[in-house]
């Protein structure tokens, strides 16, 4: 039967990379809607490729077609289409949140790249689970390794979860060069091509902090028994550690494709030749490393955010963001990044249980405390 597809942030990274997968894979796959930011040239060439039933272009733009529906509405009701089975969220950052709820809500699988989608709304990501049927695949390669390793096992035989990090381009920096980093310096991850805002979150490791509480919400994990480990190979995307002491790790090449196509099949597999294949001597040496979290402020932060709960992860996030925008137009150190999380934490508390309006109030008094510094 074919499965038909969404997909949120189409001229994005992932999006591209998701595109490529399904051309693999036509008789089994159709693409029922796309949606962009702005770059409205490219996704009329996907258009043209795919001719999908929907389009929505956000931000709208020079070239734009007059029947594509424009506005950040576009994500929600593109979500939540009845042609639509599975919806790949591929938007960057808490932009993406609303378009994860609705799709939940609609009973629809989400293929998961936002991950600010748990980070921010985790537990009411997870009320709509239970109350609509809906389901989470991540795309993450860390959390799809997870997913992979636990396979249908209960989480209580788990000992903990091991994350790795490739560390970014600053691994082997002191904490003093980290902090004056220029952007051309950021933007040179070792391993990865993404995005601007995810490579500089990959630098300031911000982007693991993310990814612990994201597998908290997926997974359904404490936070004592999740942890971060530096792998600069980017092999190992992730392990699990059971309580009889095994470790399952699930091993490959660093590309995309694997985990957006399991994430579309799960739990089935399919054969795809194109896949790049693992040597495991080309591979070697794998080695591992600790976090030096005094070199790496905002991966503490983000923690520390995640298991204070409430709005604390959304005012994280929402400082992340703000304060990496800044960093890319030259308005703040690297180092300030960490600086400026630091402080919105520091202002805008909100411990009572969490409704979209009050993440939404507490995102935004996150970044205007951000902004105030400038």
């Amino acid at each position: 039967m074919t499965k038909r597809i969404a997909i949120l942030g189409s001229t994005g990274s992932i999006g591209r990379t998701a595109l490529s997968v399904l051309e693999r894979h036509r008789k089994r796959f159709a693409v029922s809607a796309l949606t962009a930011h702005s770059n409205a040239a490219l996704l009329a060439e996907q258009v043209a490729a795919w001719h999908p039933g929907f389009v929505g272009c956000v931000a709208g733009g020079d070239g734009a077609n007059p029947e594509w529906r424009l506005g950040a509405g576009s994500l929600v009701e593109a979500a939540t289409r009845d042609d639509v089975d599975i919806v790949l969220n591929a938007v960057v950052g808490v932009a993406g949140m609303d378009a994860t709820l609705a799709a939940l809500g609609a009973g629809k699988r989400v293929a998961l790249a936002n991950k600010e989608s748990l980070v921010v709304a985790g537990e009411l990501a997870a009320a709509a689970c239970a109350t609509s049927g809906g389901e989470i695949v991540p795309v993450d390669s860390e959390h799809s390794a997870i997913l992979q390793c636990l396979g249908n096992r209960r989480v209580d035989a788990v000992r903990r979860l091991i994350i790795t990090a490739s560390g970014g381009p600053f691994r082997e920096w002191d904490a003093a060069r980290i902090h004056g980093a220029t952007r051309d310096q950021a933007l040179r991850h070792p391993t990865w091509s993404m995005g601007s805002k995810i490579t500089v979150d990959s630098a300031t490791l911000a982007n693991k902090a993310l990814e612990v509480i994201e597998a908290h919400f997926l997974f359904g994990l404490p936070y004592e028994k999740i942890e971060v480990v530096v792998h600069p190979q980017s092999i190992v995307h992730s392990m699990v550690e059971f309580v009889d002491g095994s470790v399952l790790a699930q091993v490959g090449v660093p590309s995309m494709e694997l985990p957006i196509l399991y994430a579309l099949t799960h739990p089935e597999r399919v054969p795809d030749e194109a896949t790049p294949r693992f040597d495991p001597v080309a591979g070697s040496p794998l080695t591992f490393e600790h976090v030096r979290m005094d070199a790496f402020p905002a991966l503490r932060l983000g923690i520390e955010a995640g298991r204070a709960g409430g709005a604390a992860p959304a005012v994280f996030n929402a400082a992340n963001e703000a304060a990496v925008a800044m960093f890319l137009e030259g308005d703040i150190p690297f180092g300030g990044i960490a600086a400026a999380i630091e402080q919105a934490l520091s202002v805008v508390q909100d411990n009572a249980r969490p409704t979209r309006d009050s993440l939404m109030d507490a995102d935004r008094r996150a970044r205007a405390v951000v902004r105030g510094m400038l």
